[in-house]
């Protein structure tokens, strides 16, 4: 479907009969859920109420309220509540601009949580798409969670992966620690080329599954890169036993299936996500874009710049 403009803006309890209206027409919509969804008992004044004490987002097309959203500011985090778009205006991209408003209007808060529900896969689907992931489940409520520090992006081809990886490297110094996540086939190695062409050094980057890890030193006076597979590893204590004839304190470091094993490497690290941004319902010819996600943890990160990585 072609994409439809759109403007997001904060409301508050005046837009409460708005909002209700997408709401219930949004959640009417959906498969009948044991238990119902709660939003369906939801009144102007409860909405109201809500809207009073964290305020919400409308989003318009061509003037006209299309989509909705309640923000509840819980602790560190954002909750996003009766997130809705009226169902003959879904797929026109109006949820991914409303949770990318969502992201602009909670700075200050650490994460973006919603509560999904199990039986719904395509709408699980959607937050994970959007960077999103489940924290805790209790059937058939499953909270997921999206750091604010997170920088979602699409990428429609190998190349523009490894252009990724590329622009990410001007940015990486010696002793970082990076940790890739992703599905065989995903683009983990793909982005790791890139990274290697950035730091300019020697060798072909190839997966390291059959070595475990590789080594690729600088061609210039630059940091070399170790490139590890830690699908087959017990733990990341195996790495002493690899005998890498570098210190990774004057590497970077690029652990691929890491997550859950690599965080002990390092006090910071930069956690990367790559998922297929598609279904296979929704491919179109030979489009099989991804999105990566990069999340940045530690005090090593804190003056990382989204901006520089195109």
């Amino acid at each position: 479907m072609a994409s439809t403009a759109v403007e997001v803006r904060r409301v508050g309890p005046e837009a409460a009969g708005d909002v209700l209206r997408i709401v219930l027409a949004a959640f009417g919509a959906r498969p009948t859920l044991d238990p119902p969804a709660d939003a369906l008992h939801e009144t102007v004044e409860s909405i109201g109420i809500q809207l009073a004490e964290g305020g919400g987002l409308l989003a318009y097309a061509a003037g006209e309220p299309v989509g909705a959203l309640i923000l509840d500011p819980v602790g560190r985090s954002v909750f996003l509540r009766r997130f809705a778009v009226l169902p003959d205006r879904q797929g026109h991209g109006i949820a991914h601009a409303m949770v990318a408003a969502a992201v602009a209007e909670s700075a200050g808060f650490e994460d973006l949580t919603v509560v999904a529900r199990e039986e719904l896969p395509r709408t699980m689907r959607f937050w994970r798409r959007q960077g999103f992931r489940e924290i805790g489940r209790r059937s058939p409520y499953v909270e997921m969670r999206r750091p604010l520090r997170t920088l979602v992006t699409e990428v429609p081809d190998a190349e523009t992966m490894r252009g990724l990886g590329r622009s990410l490297a001007g940015q990486l110094r010696r002793g970082d620690l990076l940790v890739l996540t992703g599905d065989l086939g995903a683009g983990k190695t793909t982005f790791t080329q890139g990274l290697g062409e950035g730091l300019g050094v020697r060798g072909q980057v190839t997966s390291p599954t059959f070595v475990i890890a590789r080594v690729h030193p600088s061609q210039a006076d630059g940091p070399s890169l170790v490139h590890v597979d830690a699908y087959r590893l017990g733990g990341m204590a195996e790495l002493d036993d690899l005998d890498l004839d570098t210190d990774l304190e004057d590497a970077v470091t690029v652990v691929e299936w890491g997550e859950g094993l690599a965080e002990g490497l390092a006090e910071s690290r930069l956690e990367i996500r790559i998922v297929r941004a598609l279904t296979v319902e929704e491919l179109e010819g030979d489009a099989d874009p991804r999105r990566v996600e990069l999340t940045p943890v530690g005090p090593r990160w804190h003056a990382l710049s989204f901006e520089a990585i195109s």
